[in-house]
């Protein structure tokens, strides 16, 4: 028995026809909703006939929660009467799936026979006899009352198993690459260029691309150009060859009904494409025409295509609603000054994960709002004609010839690219569970409220905040003698992953910085939507300085004279770095927080010694105990000096852009890709590019590459880096580190700091070595820290991938604001 993969089964037939066992047999269990069950959650008792209207008012709701959803459901109820399947019918309709009626057609005496054998019915043969009377009634009227597909079961039949046919939307098996074409409506010399253009072999009759792509017609191939006929024949060819894909538009929908010799009004050029038609005849039209579905599902249900565009409810569904909108869209109900209906605009609410590619309604240029592009770019009002490659989201457009049909309403002049895809207050509030294609990240109601908090007062404009760099685990806490931290743990660490070749980097001491910088101020408008150089901005999204464009003017210049604008195909550029000083960002904190500290130490501590020297000065009988006092305070003076030399290396004077230091570690994304987990010496060897090109403004990032077993020679680098003044290193993966896919196993930390003795006074006090403080600092879990820090690089990881695919700004944006939310965890600080 075949039925549509995606349908509300609805089993007809009285007490005792076999529904249930029908239903054990050929369905899941979590599909099939049993009006007895339903009866038995109220009532305790599947028999109990008082509790019926609100067993089939759950049973409906639940039904409709499923088809929401788009699960296939299955209803167990005798279904004989036609107001009980209306309901039904309806509750189908209401979430566009197929309405499917299996009919058992089993005979009366069975029907009985079957009743009289279960203990728990108590009614008398004339119930099963008026349930047989109603569905003999049914049989001839199911179709009429909306049910798409009838399946009768009748004595002697025996359906083995239940075979799905995939709806004719359903294409999700065909990848692509695709190139999307906008309405042509009869344009046939600028389609025939536009194809050439985009590399097909064109023919009268056809066309075919050397590496296999799919051109895919948005529909609207009819009416007002000059050559409507050479249009339907090209496009007919390649749709017959396999070359192409063609969705309905509203114009084929009216010209087919006009060809069935409906009463159809001739206008919006159907006069001339009929006149064109009679004097140039193509074969076949009416079951092309007639064969040309609503919308498609492609690449695993990655990309939609629809003629007047598709909302996520109705993405592989079938019903005349779903047809009509992806025929003529959504109006508001008004009218504009030239009488034309007002479109309603449904894109700037699209939420679906799914690229939605349409046509309908002219618009100046082709742009992204919330994942979804009208490619209808008015090439028969003297516009363009537009394509879109697929899954490159590059844009190919060929401008008309002259205008071969005036608008009614003119075309409005491309203006600057819109914001309307940004976050809602929808989308950051509450508990949420987000998949990054790395596995899902859950972001807790009240870290969500502190993160909006921030990223709403004090964050940069959110078009160019695209990521923020996720925190980095420590490695694990070392047991030798006077170190909390030390590099034979950061190896065995990477060792007990299953990571040989490692890379040892230089962990300067500054602060954080993201640097985005653009070409042009027009390449920063294109890709973010935004006139300008680009931004800098720190861990929590906020400005790094209140002019930024001094800084990224030169690191525009860097990038050019380095070569990477034209070796990395892009004309903007996105890099992890830090800035130096530590005071040129953190002086509030150096002022109110460490030089407190440090000075009242450098005024207490040598008056407690001195004096504690003079009072040994004298004559006592057990000065033991006081040498002790006086050792102990002594030492305390030196860790109190240690701490204040520190400081002293990480401040330095700033006066713009002199004495200023970066130092770029990474490059995140460019135009079309996301670096973040290529390769580590990729990255470190642009950064030197970098470097050598303004050396005066860019550090270079000392580096030992070696492997996890080389433990003396990794120490020995990081001994001799923090005796003179560094903050440490951090470990990484030489080949970088991608989050791993769900139930694959044990992800890999992309990196582990490991911070050198001295510095760790600034984190966890000048007296810190003191051994009984050390055994303390020991207990201190990394368990938490080590999961916060995977989460966030999956989330950063994830962000960066859709920036680099085009996804629209608010799915970047959710991901960005989960990282800077995950940092409201009660993890501690210091880790």
């Amino acid at each position: 028995m075949m039925i549509p993969e995606f349908c509300l089964v609805v089993l007809v037939g009285p007490s005792g026809s076999g529904k249930s066992t029908f239903a054990r047999k050929h369905f899941a269990p979590s599909q099939v909703l049993s009006s007895d069950m339903f009866r038995a959650m109220l009532a305790d008792d599947e028999n109990d006939q008082s509790v019926t209207a609100e067993a089939f008012e759950l049973l409906h709701d639940v039904a409709g929660r499923r088809l929401r959803a788009g699960r296939l459901t299955v209803i167990d109820a005798t279904n004989v009467q036609e107001h009980a399947r209306a309901e039904l019918v309806k509750v189908a309709r209401a979430h566009d799936a197929l309405p499917v009626a299996i009919v058992l057609n089993t005979p009366e005496d069975v029907c009985w026979e079957r009743t009289q054998a279960r203990t728990d019915r108590d009614f008398g043969r004339n119930v099963v006899t008026r349930q047989h009377r109603d569905l003999r009634r049914s049989l001839g009227r199911l179709q009429r009352e909306g049910f798409r597909h009838v399946r009768v079961v009748n004595p002697g039949d025996v359906v083995e198993r239940i075979e799905y046919e995939r709806l004719y939307n359903d294409r999700r098996e065909l990848t692509g690459p695709f190139d999307i074409i906008g309405d042509v409506h009869g344009c046939h010399a600028e389609l025939v260029t536009l194809l050439t253009q985009l590399g097909y072999t064109v023919r009268e009759d056809g066309a075919a691309h050397p590496d296999g792509r799919t051109a895919v017609f948005v529909g609207d191939l009819v009416d007002r150009g000059p050559d409507t006929p050479g249009v339907l024949r090209l496009v007919k060819g390649m749709v017959e060859a396999g070359t192409a894909l063609c969705v309905a538009g509203n114009h084929e929908d009216k010209l087919l009904r006009k060809l069935r010799g409906r009463n159809v009004r001739v206008s919006h050029g159907l006069a001339e494409t009929l006149e064109q038609l009679e004097a140039s005849p193509v074969d076949g039209l009416e079951p092309f025409l007639s064969g040309l579905i609503s919308h498609y599902v492609l690449d695993g249900g990655k990309l939609v295509v629809a003629h007047a565009g598709c909302k996520e409810a109705y993405q592989g569904r079938a019903s005349g609603r779903v047809r009509a909108f992806c025929l003529y869209g959504d109006t508001t109900g008004e009218t504009d000054e030239y009488g034309l209906p007002v479109r309603y605009p449904w894109a700037n609410d699209y939420r679906g994960r799914a690229a939605v590619v349409y046509g309908h309604t002219p618009t100046p240029r082709a742009e992204w709002i919330n994942n979804t592009i009208c490619l209808d770019t008015g090439c028969v009002f003297g516009g363009a004609l537009t394509a879109l490659r697929y899954p490159e989201r590059q844009i190919v457009t060929v401008p008309a010839a002259r205008e071969y049909y005036a608008p009614v309403r003119p075309l409005k002049p491309a203006g600057p690219a819109t914001n309307l895809d940004a976050l809602t207050l929808a989308d950051l509030t509450g508990r949420r569970v987000l998949d990054t294609g790395y596995g899902r990240v859950t972001v807790a109601a009240e870290n969500a409220a502190a993160a909006l908090e921030v990223m709403s007062r004090f964050a940069i404009d959110p078009r160019w905040l695209r990521w923020l760099p996720p925190t980095m685990a420590p490695s694990s806490t070392s047991d030798l003698d006077g170190y909390l931290e030390h590099p034979t743990r950061a190896l065995a660490d990477y060792a007990k992953m299953g990571v040989t070749d490692i890379v040892c980097q230089e962990k300067h001491m500054g602060s954080r910085a993201v640097v985005l910088v653009a070409r042009t101020p027009a390449a920063a408008l294109s890709a973010f939507g935004i006139e300008g150089d680009g931004a800098v901005w720190t861990r929590t999204g906020r400005p790094f300085f209140p002019d930024a464009q001094p800084l990224l003017a030169r690191v525009r210049d860097a990038v050019g004279a380095a070569g990477l604008w034209d070796e990395l195909g892009t004309d903007w550029l996105m890099l992890d770095a830090e800035i130096m000083p530590w005071s040129a960002k953190a002086q509030g904190l150096i002022r109110d927080q460490y030089a407190p500290v440090g000075v009242a130490a450098g005024a207490a501590l040598p008056a407690a010694v001195a004096v504690l020297d003079s009072t040994l000065g004298r004559s006592l009988e057990d000065p033991g105990a006081l040498r002790a006092l006086r050792s102990k305070f002594a030492e305390r003076d030196a860790n109190a000096a240690g701490f204040r030399a520190v400081i002293e290396r990480y401040v330095w004077p700033v006066d713009g852009l002199k004495g200023l230091r970066v130092a770029p570690f990474a490059v995140l994304a460019g135009a079309g890709f996301a670096g973040v987990t290529r390769d580590n010496a990729w990255h470190l060897a642009l950064a030197d590019r970098l470097v050598a090109a303004d050396p005066e403004l860019f550090a270079s990032t000392r580096r030992l590459t070696t492997t996890v077993t080389d433990v003396d020679t990794v120490t020995d680098w990081w001994l001799a880096l923090t005796a003179e003044g560094g903050e440490g290193m951090v470990v990484k993966p030489l080949a970088g580190a991608v989050p791993a896919q769900p139930g694959t196993g044990r992800s890999i930390q992309p990196g582990l700091k490991c911070r050198g003795r001295e510095y760790l006074r600034i984190i966890y006090g000048p007296d810190y070595t003191d051994p009984g403080q050390l055994a303390r600092l020991r207990q201190r879990g990394l368990g938490r820290k080590w999961g916060l820090a995977l989460r966030e690089y999956s989330l950063g990881v994830a962000a960066l991938d859709r920036l680099a695919a085009g996804e629209p700004l608010w799915r970047c944006h959710e991901l960005v604001f989960a990282i800077l939310a995950c940092e409201s965890e009660p993890v501690d600080p210091r880790l």
